[in-house]
């Protein structure tokens, strides 16, 4: 069986100031996510599934669906507020939604499969998604899950200070704590997060939330959200992080997760001024040959 790709395209861009999804960065009108549909298509990916909102799925579907067909299996599912366990009720006021956790839970209906989950605005490169379609099609399992680590030095950003998850493993390569820094940058001295001034070489592992999971975790997700409704669920800006919810797995033994390393160059794009560094570094590896000119011909 061929793995699925879940791409999390639900977000508004309140910070870039439009929807990021539909925003075009390659030579020929191409968004961010068309090229991780690209490299999943290459590296064995049989189905690639949407999270969206209901307020643009026309103009989602309408923009994708015929750049797709007969290329891979599509198919949208939607995120809204008001999409909670029975039983629960949309707290007056609630505006922020709901997190990554939330949002692939979204999918339990239409993935039947072990799937990759990554995030729209993100281009993660085509030789992550290799990795990523071996590790699911050989080595996923209800209990051992996988997520990429990319090099730090190939994560950090020519403008200014980053935010990473930082990873630390085990001698087997698994997953055993992931530190959030707020402000790293490359230094007179190296690379430095500058808020704890702590030291970090160029190849630790850093995770952008690019993971590969068994469908067994759609029963973990139900589980561990509702006991987070129990404790947050009037709590306005609380969210149901996907990282957190993985954590909590490996901290009490019903999975774990296996680091996988990826040689890949990554970039995204947050803010407006992002823009043209992504442009430029799409079109340098589309006049290198990695991608062709026009991804649908």
């Amino acid at each position: 069986m061929k793995p699925a790709l879940l791409i999390l395209a639900a977000g508004m861009g309140s910070r870039y100031g439009g929807l990021k999804q539909t925003e075009p960065f390659g030579p020929s009108g191409e968004t961010i996510l068309e090229y991780s549909v690209f490299d999943a298509i290459r590296a064995g990916f049989g189905k690639v599934v949407f999270v969206i909102r209901q307020s643009f799925a026309d103009e989602f579907t309408a923009r994708f669906a015929p750049k797709l067909r007969g290329r891979i299996e599509m198919e949208c599912v939607c995120q809204e507020l008001d999409r909670l366990p029975s039983g629960y009720a949309l707290p007056v006021g609630r505006e922020k939604p709901w997190g990554t956790g939330h949002a692939i839970l979204m999918a339990k209906d239409v993935i039947k499969e072990p799937f990759a989950a990554i995030n729209a605005d993100d281009f993660y490169g085509a030789q992550a998604f290799r990795t990523m379609a071996d590790f699911l099609i050989h080595a996923a399992t209800p209990d051992t899950f996988g997520m990429v680590g990319y090099r730090l030095d190939n994560t950090l950003s020519p403008f200014g200070t980053v935010a990473r998850g930082v990873c630390r493993t085990n001698a087997a390569g698994f997953l055993t704590r992931i530190t959030e820094m707020v402000k790293i940058a490359r230094t007179d001295t190296g690379i430095r997060d500058q808020d704890t001034d702590t030291p970090l070489e160029p190849d630790t592992p850093v995770s952008m939330n690019f993971w590969g999971f068994h469908p067994a975790l759609f029963a973990h997700l139900e589980r561990l959200f509702i006991r987070f409704l129990d404790d947050k669920l009037n709590v306005p800006k609380a969210e149901f992080y996907i990282p957190s919810a993985v954590f909590e797995l490996i901290k009490c033994g019903a999975v774990q997760t296996r680091v996988l390393a990826a040689d890949s160059p990554w970039f995204g794009v947050t803010y407006p001024q992002d823009r043209p560094y992504v442009v430029e570094q799409i079109g340098r590896l589309v006049g290198e040959g990695y991608y062709p000119e026009a991804l649908w011909p």
